[in-house]
């Protein structure tokens, strides 16, 4: 039976922190074992906002690095970036015109996205999830690793493919999320979501002294006033954190201890820090192998795209006879 296939994509930020790690990425290389998967550096989503030209560059080599570091294997996997492959924009456009204004206007990431950038409220923050059902739906995608925030964004996909299905004729198959296992990784201010527009992140590449220092102060539980109260790790965003990188005994132990006051929140924060960079550690030294070896990334992602090419072209092509349009 052949694979099913998975399409997901990553924002070239230039900071891939621990949400992006726990939340997609990690699954992301699990996936690789049992779906043919396709995986994005989604350079065209990262322009919706204010950006600089170079960073972006630098950012998207930056992300490429780290997704290899992390694992995601050319072999067994597609890596490419998204601008590589223009069927992707050019089938938004034709999906802009099957979306009715309202849906894209009630998206909550758009509202919430909107708060954060008052002046530059542009059409790309408006349009962002038709290009993201764009992008899935290009390689007939039958699948979607995403968080709880992202599940929105696949139902207004499976909304787009049906509308061009009864149009046009059966085209697009209409994909399912894979939810990941984890809880939300929320950020350093233990409110909101880990973010780098929002600057509560801790990068998975960043130098160890900068993300004990993101640790230490992190907030924990609030309630806990004095190392001899009792906390609550269900409340704990740090507690969420030890159940991906700490030990089962050592979860168990913070869990217990935690609750009736026999562990401290700096004792607690140091546990996890060792348990952390025990595992962040040789995805640190393969990226600084991996960055010495510019020319060899740049292939994995030219042979990535044009894999995605003669994909998104047959597709494109069945699609412009379908609508009419050649």
């Amino acid at each position: 039976m052949a694979k099913g296939r998975i399409f997901s994509g990553i924002q070239p930020t230039g900071i891939i922190h621990l949400g992006n790690y726990v939340g997609a990425i990690q699954q992301w290389v699990k996936l690789m074992q049992n779906y043919e998967c396709i995986y994005c550096i989604v350079d065209y989503h990262a322009i919706t906002i204010e950006y600089e030209v170079t960073a972006l560059r630098d950012n998207i080599m930056e992300a490429a690095v780290t997704l290899l570091a992390c694992g995601l294997d050319p072999e067994h996997c597609t890596l490419f970036v998204q601008s590589r492959v223009p069927e992707h924009t050019e089938l938004t456009w034709i999906f802009n015109c099957l979306s009715p204004i309202g849906d894209l206007e009630r998206m909550t990431q758009f509202k919430e996205k909107s708060q954060q950038h008052r002046e530059d409220i542009t059409m790309g923050l408006l349009d962002y999830p038709v290009l993201q059902a764009a992008d899935i739906l290009i390689y007939k995608a039958g699948f979607v690793p995403v968080g709880e925030d992202q599940v929105q964004h696949i139902e207004l996909t499976r909304r787009i493919a049906r509308r061009f299905n009864n149009r046009f004729g059966e085209t697009f198959p209409e994909p399912q999320e894979i939810l990941t296992p984890t809880s939300r990784i929320m950020g350093t201010d233990g409110k909101t979501k880990m973010s780098k527009s929002l600057n509560n992140y801790i990068g998975i590449l960043e130098p160890p002294d900068v993300i004990w220092e993101k640790l230490r102060t992190s907030v924990t539980d609030e309630n806990r006033k004095r190392r001899s109260d009792p906390g609550n790790p269900d409340i704990c965003n740090l507690f969420t954190i030890h159940k991906v990188f700490s030990s089962a005994d050592d979860s168990a132990r913070i869990n217990r201890e935690c609750r009736t006051a026999e562990i401290g929140c700096v004792e607690c924060k140091k546990i996890l820090y060792n348990n952390m960079m025990a595992h962040l550690q040789p995805i640190q030294q393969k990226a600084n192998k991996l960055r010495e070896t510019p020319a060899a990334i740049i292939s994995a992602l030219n042979e990535g795209a044009e894999r995605c090419k003669k994909i998104a072209g047959q597709v494109m092509q069945e699609v412009r006879e379908k609508a009419g349009i050649r």
